[in-house]
């Protein structure tokens, strides 16, 4: 019997864009465990980059909000996308994103402990919510950034409403440069993060699991290529580094010229400005990332697959 349903199928192809045959033999060979599944295709060269689960996805809202020189994303879920366009839930996304602006950390038990404009707690609004509503919905996690001096810059792509959307992004831009120089650097900055999916500030802070996890990968297709052991080590080293640059916001290719690396365009604004320009930190919210969806009509496809 296979130690994996038609929904593992579904969710491995999304994840990597492989064909449902191919999923479901990763599948079979990895024992079921998707992550070691997408590890072996992408070592195959049958999937592309983890960022592709960015596809998955929920339905909900992300907020943003901004006051002087603090920002905060939140992200509340909701079971349709109906639900998702209701005057009531946009209302209580808005509100919440407001109180969560004015917590002093990223804490989503105390956000939902907060009170609500409208009385009572914001668990409480919640939970009448989904009683007058019909329909389960969850506040799931939100993140502040700040400055000394500077701004911070909202962005939203795909908007529903005034700092509501799919994909809501946050710039942190520490400098004492005017904000008439500062906020349209920030908002081609938050174009470039809301398209280009960093993944990390800088290549040091990227998660280090991830990058043993590429340089494993890595490690197994230099491998197959057969070559000396100092050249496959030389492989692997330009492998991660590659991914490196290519995940760290600071070193990505800014979309809006497609050669000039992030860093380099914040440090041309300096010098123009005349005044030092630091990005200090970001937030890229997008809508469902990383929560699986319920199985759709295509699921009997892929059950006839790996019932075959």
């Amino acid at each position: 019997m296979a130690a994996f349903t038609a929904a593992d199928v579904k969710a491995l192809r999304e994840k990597t864009g492989a064909g449902m045959m191919d999923a479901k033999k990763a599948l079979e060979e990895a024992n079921g465990d998707i992550e070691a599944a997408v590890d072996a295709l992408r070592a195959k060269g049958l999937a592309t980059a983890a960022k592709k689960s960015s596809r998955t996805a929920a339905e909900g809202l992300v907020g943003v909000a901004v006051e002087g020189t603090k920002g905060v994303a939140v992200e509340v879920n909701s079971e349709t996308d109906f639900v998702a366009k209701n005057d009531k839930f946009q209302d209580f996304v808005r509100k919440t994103t407001a109180v969560a602006l004015g917590l002093a950390a990223d804490d989503i038990d105390a956000l939902k402990a907060a009170a609500y404009p409208d009385g009572g707690t914001v668990a409480d609004k919640l939970t009448d919510n989904v009683a007058t509503i019909g329909e389960n919905q969850q506040v799931r996690r939100m993140k502040s950034v700040a400055v000394s001096s500077g701004v911070v810059v909202p962005y939203m792509h795909n908007a529903a409403g005034d700092g509501l959307g799919k994909i809501g992004v946050l710039v942190a831009l520490e400098s004492d440069a005017p904000a008439n120089v500062l906020e349209p650097l920030g908002k081609q900055l938050a174009m470039h993060i809301a398209a280009a999916f960093p993944q990390a500030l800088d290549a040091d802070s990227l998660d280090a699991d991830t990058i043993e996890r590429e340089r494993k990968i890595a490690a197994e297709k230099a491998a197959e290529s057969g070559k000396p052991a100092e050249v496959q080590a030389k492989m692997v080293e330009g492998a991660v580094k590659k991914f490196a640059k290519e995940n760290a916001l600071l070193s990505q290719v800014f979309v809006m010229d497609n050669k000039t690396p992030v860093a380099d365009v914040i440090a041309k604004a300096g010098k123009d400005a005349g005044a030092a320009i630091v990005l200090k930190d970001y937030v890229r919210f997008q809508l469902g990332e990383g929560i699986e969806k319920e199985e759709s009509d295509f699921a009997a496809e892929v059950a006839a697959a790996v019932a075959g």
